[in-house]
């Protein structure tokens, strides 16, 4: 039976990507790298079989070495960490056979010409896709965030190293994985708004993003794992034709601050609907990098998984799922609808 090495497995992609391989693959010998017996235990509870390596994204000799052992490298862990990335690589060029590495990047890539002329809350026009758009997204400047560890698993596909790049927009929804079950940008919004007691968006909040829900991105790990094991590459393209988005339309931020908003008000959770305009700098004080996560464009499309594999995302938008983002973000805070009702004069 063939090995995959995984890392991230208790993250939220990494978590929710296991589920899915396990669940179509059971008997697949798969080796996952853990922080520490915390995090192992609770990969082991819900997964038995998993063998498990202790280390982190700077124990290079145990990437390397574990990537050598391995048929698949799945890295889930870090976007922006080179030295793993390069670890990984080494590992696999140890290998006599065929080596295949699934990379996890993000679409904050596409941020890039904001970021450039430090535009926010503005809409941009520019849309990117993987299919006959691809030279262009291989090919993004050096300055585009998480540019400098796609490029080395973009240089490491020749020879008998095969790679792909999967890279996700605004991801939301319950993961069903080991640890982490939920994502950041939606829902650190949801967390905001209730801890000022009152939505926002970013300047004109007219800037638009990508969305995925994890299961429906689960499954383009899963097409591509299963093209592996068939030993040839299957389905999948690799290497300079290997980089594949995952996305379920377009929102735009300023009706995801607005619906936030109401879904919370609807709850009893803050006293009203309305919506402050508020700077980049404030954005970056609610949240690290808010101005980032909540201000900027980043617009895909993904039409290489869809016409090579048949993928269709098949689960509820973001925004059918923000009274539940609202509620989990409540719960974590320990506010309730009571306290917030009594706050707002209403019993």
């Amino acid at each position: 039976m063939p090995k995959l090495f995984i890392t991230g497995a208790t993250g939220y992609i990494g978590g929710d990507a296991l589920y899915a391989i396990v669940s179509g693959y059971p008997d697949l010998e798969i080796t996952a790298l853990v922080r520490n017996s915390d995090k192992g235990a609770k990969v082991a509870s819900q997964y038995p079989k998993i063998r498990l390596v202790y280390g982190d994204l700077d124990s290079t000799e145990l990437l390397t070495t574990e990537a050598s052992k391995a048929d698949i490298v799945l890295h889930c862990a870090h976007a922006d960490h080179e030295g793993a990335a390069k670890a990984l690589v080494a590992g696999l060029a140890q290998k006599e056979g065929k080596g295949y590495l699934i990379h996890t990047s993000g679409t904050g890539i596409l941020c890039w010409e904001d970021y450039d002329i430090k535009s926010y809350g503005v809409k941009n026009e520019k849309v990117y896709n993987d299919w006959d758009g691809i030279q262009e997204v291989v090919s993004l400047p050096d300055q585009a965030t998480h540019r400098n560890v796609d490029k080395v698993i973009l240089g490491a596909g020749s020879g008998n190293i095969s790679t792909a790049i999967v890279c996700p927009p605004c991801i939301y929804g319950p993961g069903r994985g080991p640890d982490n079950k939920k994502s950041m940008q939606a829902y650190q919004m949801a967390r905001a708004t209730l801890q000022r007691g009152k939505g926002f968006i970013i300047l004109e909040g007219r800037n638009l993003w990508t969305q995925v829900h994890v299961q429906d991105l689960s499954n383009v790990f899963f097409s591509l794992v299963e093209s592996a094991l068939q030993g040839d590459g299957g389905k999948a393209t690799w290497n300079q034709e290997g980089y594949y988005f995952a996305e379920n339309g377009d929102f735009v931020w300023g009706d995801i601050g607005k619906a936030i908003a109401k879904a919370a008000y609807d709850k009893g959770l803050i006293k009203t609907t309305d919506i402050d305009n508020i700077s980049t700098a404030e954005a970056d004080k609610l949240t690290n990098y808010g101005s980032y996560l909540w201000g900027m464009n980043s617009r895909a499309r993904a039409i290489r998984a869809k016409k090579l594999f048949g993928w269709t995302p098949k689960e509820k938008s973001l925004e059918d799922l923000i009274p539940d983002i609202v509620d989990g973000e409540a719960k974590e805070l320990d506010i309730v609808k009571g306290h917030a009702a009594e706050a707002a004069g209403e019993v």
